[in-house]
């Protein structure tokens, strides 16, 4: 942001140096500073968009962490369940009873591992957590983009404000003028979830 507050202060400056008898110089001042304002707040939904982006990556990537470890917990549940039944075989009747009983259990505990709907944090729920996740960094990036635009055009804005006061060339500041207010409609259908 620092960037762009100097791009504004220039164009205050340049505007401000002018602006002594300069009724149009006057009028561009106030238009950068306009325009700074609106780069300002561009650049806080910027870091908000960039910050939302990043919140929701690093919680898709840890519930794919997890779907990975519950994945991994299944499948040694389910290997112990298949020795404990090998083993059975080769056993008396209460022996291969306590064996099945084990291997049971670890069939359950595998099965609950890959689907537990009642706890919510079986492998299914992981991967519909993640992918969900997934879904919202996906909007936060493309807003984060979207305000990347408006930052960038708010600034060409204030520099053909700020050429317009050096040159009195009026269609410069009627350009920044135009370009602002396009770049702000565009933020506001932007924030409003048009865009």
């Amino acid at each position: 942001m620092t960037d762009s507050l100097e791009y504004a202060k220039e164009g205050l400056e340049h505007a401000g140096h002018s602006a002594h008898g300069d009724g149009a110089a006057r009028r561009v001042a106030v238009l950068v500073a306009v325009l700074a304002a609106g780069l300002a707040i561009g650049e806080m939904a910027e870091r908000g968009a960039q910050n939302g982006y990043l919140t929701h990556h690093i919680q898709a990537t840890d519930d794919w962490a997890f779907y990975q470890a519950k994945t991994t917990r299944a499948s040694l549940y389910t290997a112990q369940a298949e020795t404990l039944t090998a083993l059975a075989a080769g056993r008396d009747a209460v022996g291969a009873a306590a064996l099945e009983k084990q291997a049971t259990a670890a069939r359950v505990t595998a099965a609950r591992l890959l689907d537990d709907p009642k706890g919510g944090e079986g492998r299914a729920q992981l991967a519909k957590r993640a992918k969900a996740s997934e879904a919202l960094r996906d909007v936060a990036f493309h807003r984060y983009h979207l305000y990347e635009g408006v930052v960038g055009a708010l600034q060409i804005a204030i520099v053909l404000a700020s050429v317009s006061v050096v040159t009195r060339v009026r269609t410069l500041a009627l350009a920044a003028g135009a370009l602002g207010a396009a770049a702000g409609v565009f933020a506001g259908l932007v924030a409003a979830g048009f865009i």
